[in-house]
């Protein structure tokens, strides 16, 4: 029969020590070198989430920028064919060309506020690096032994 506690028992069946024994038996440079591995990995995860952010965060700037310089050809556009109807209306007195160049002007002018609505949404929408900010202030906290908050 033996004498060891149940809890000696169940100690010895695991063949994994848990931390605290693991830092008992350990060196203080096998720690130190522990706790350095450990930094390395969570600031390599910290620049890789702060990577895809930023690359996400551009691609959406990159699409609204498309759109905003579509809104301003757009506009251009307008402007031109709105000049165009007043030099017709002017050299003509109604002629029906002026009427053309109205409606050609109008359509314009319709794809230009839609694509600068659109590329306003997408701007709105770019959400920037929250969750590497977020990430990374906890950090301190995790160096210091509070690793729940991570």
């Amino acid at each position: 029969m033996s004498t060891a506690l149940p809890e000696e028992q169940y100690r010895s069946a695991s063949t994994e020590p848990t931390g605290h024994e693991k830092a008992d038996q350990a060196s203080i440079g096998e720690l130190v070198a522990d706790v350095s591995q450990g930094l390395s990995t969570l600031l390599r995860q910290e620049i890789a989430l702060a990577r895809a952010e930023a690359k996400q965060s551009v691609t959406q700037a990159g699409k609204a920028g498309g759109k905003f310089g579509g809104a301003a050809l757009a506009g251009w556009m307008a402007v031109l064919f709105l000049s165009l109807a007043v030099w017709e209306w002017l050299s003509s007195a109604l002629d029906s060309r002026g009427w053309a160049a109205v409606i050609v002007m109008a359509v314009w002018a319709v794809i230009g506020a839609v694509l600068y609505s659109l590329g306003r949404r997408d701007l709105k929408n770019i959400q920037g690096m929250e969750r590497t900010v977020e990430t990374t202030k906890q950090v301190p906290e995790a160096l210091k032994g509070h690793e729940e908050t991570l």
